[in-house]
């Protein structure tokens, strides 16, 4: 797949999981007690933690036209 095209679909699928995520966060912080702690634990870990499951993607996206 040539390089122009790997980056299209990656950025499609991180709007696709940002979007996703998003929702998922917002439906399980409404059912957290209300605690401004567990709020800042949980929206901070829930902030940062996002990324992590995109490294693959963008790695792939970014790979071209080299072969391992």
């Amino acid at each position: 797949m040539p390089p122009r095209a790997r980056r299209f679909v990656a950025a499609t699928g991180v709007l696709l999981f940002l979007a996703l995520y998003v929702w998922a966060v917002i439906s399980i912080g409404d059912r957290l007690p209300d605690s401004p702690w567990i709020d800042l634990l949980f929206y901070g870990v829930a902030g940062t933690a996002w990324g992590l499951p995109l490294i693959p993607l963008l790695r792939w996206a970014e790979q071209g036209g080299r072969r391992k």
